[in-house]
C-alpha cells in the first residue's frame, strides 16, 4: 500500500509539472506579460558586488608573498579543485627571476570586448582614417573601465578570441600602473611588448597582436562577470599571477584559502632554506621570510 501511495502521490507530482510547465510555455508564446517583455530587453543574472578600497587592501594583505601554486594549494584544501586555475596559455609576458618583480595578486576590475559587426574604414585620406578611428575609440571601443582601477587593482580583461588585436598596449598600460594597476591579465593579445617589458608591468597574455582596436572590436562591458583562460572572474575577485601562470580565488573564500596556502608556502620555504645551506646557495628573496 504505501508503494501504491507513493507512485501515485509521484503521477499527481510529474502531472503537476506538466501542467505547470504548460502554462509556463504558453504565456511565452504568448508573449504578453511584462516580465517577457522586458527579458526581451536583456537582463543581468550575476550582480556585481562592490567593495570599498580598505576592504580591497584587507584581503589583499592575506595574499602577500603567496605564490600561484601555493593558492592552488589552498583552492584543493576547500573543495575548490580545478576551479579558478586559468589555462597555462595564459601566462607572463616577462619574468624576473631576481625580484619576482612580474609577480602579483590584485583585486578584479573587469572589462569585456567582442568582435564588431562594423564594415571596416576601406580606403580612405589619412585625416578621414583617423577622424574615423577616433570615432570608434570614442564611441564603440573605449577604455571606460580606467575611471575603475585604483591601489590594489588587477584588470582583467575578456577581448575577442583570435583577432590580432592590440587592445593592450605599452601607452594605456602604464597609465593603468600610474592609476594603482598591479598588473593584467587577457584572453587575447597585446601589442608594444618589448616596451611593456622595459616598463615592467606585469602582463599576462596569450600572445603578441598588432592591430589597434578601430575596425575589430567593441566594448560590451564594464565591471560585470568575464570568462578569461577558461575560468569565470567576477569584479572584487581575487587575481594571483606568477611564472606558474593565473589563478582566480573567489571573494567569499580568500581567508580559508589563504591560511592554508600559507602553511604551504611557508613550509615550503623552511626546507628549501635547509636545502640552500646543504647545497652552498646563497638565499635569495624567494627564501626569505
Amino acid at each position: 500500500m504505501r508503494r501504491h501511495r507513493a507512485s501515485t502521490a509521484g503521477m499527481a507530482a510529474a502531472a503537476l509539472v506538466l501542467f505547470f510547465a504548460a502554462g509556463v510555455s504558453g504565456q511565452a508564446v504568448k508573449g504578453g506579460d511584462a516580465g517577457t517583455a522586458s527579458l526581451r530587453a536583456g537582463r543581468n543574472l550575476m550582480a556585481t558586488p562592490v567593495y570599498s578600497e580598505a576592504e580591497d587592501q584587507k584581503v589583499l594583505a592575506l595574499f602577500k608573498g603567496l605564490r600561484v601554486a601555493d593558492v592552488v594549494d589552498g583552492m584543493d584544501a576547500v573543495g575548490l579543485k580545478n576551479i579558478g586555475t586559468m589555462d597555462a596559455s595564459i601566462h607572463a609576458l616577462w619574468r624576473d627571476t631576481q625580484n619576482l618583480a612580474h609577480r602579483f595578486a590584485g583585486i578584479a576590475v573587469t572589462a569585456r570586448y567582442v568582435p564588431t559587426q562594423a564594415p571596416p574604414a576601406g580606403k580612405m585620406t589619412a585625416a578621414a582614417y583617423d577622424a574615423w578611428a577616433g570615432d570608434w575609440y570614442d564611441k564603440r571601443s573605449s577604455e571606460l573601465y580606467a575611471d575603475l582601477i585604483r591601489k590594489g587593482t588587477a584588470l582583467v580583461i575578456e577581448d575577442v578570441p583570435g583577432a590580432d588585436v592590440g587592445s593592450i598596449g605599452s601607452y594605456n598600460i602604464l597609465e593603468w600602473k600610474n592609476r594603482g594597476c598591479l598588473g593584467v591579465v587577457t584572453c587575447a593579445t597585446a601589442r608594444d611588448t618589448d616596451e611593456i617589458t622595459m616598463e615592467r608591468v606585469p602582463l599576462y597574455f596569450k600572445g603578441p597582436g598588432r592591430g589597434i582596436r578601430p575596425g575589430r572590436n567593441e566594448l560590451e562591458s564594464v565591471n560585470r562577470p568575464v570568462v578569461c583562460g577558461g575560468v569565470l572572474v567576477i569584479p572584487g575577485d581575487i587575481v594571483v599571477a606568477d611564472g606558474d601562470g593565473v589563478v582566480v580565488v573567489p571573494r567569499a573564500q580568500a581567508e580559508a584559502v589563504t591560511a592554508y596556502a600559507r602553511k604551504i608556502m611557508e613550509s615550503d620555504q623552511d626546507g628549501r632554506r635547509t636545502l640552500y645551506r646543504k647545497a652552498g646557495l646563497k638565499e635569495d628573496v624567494s627564501v626569505r621570510k
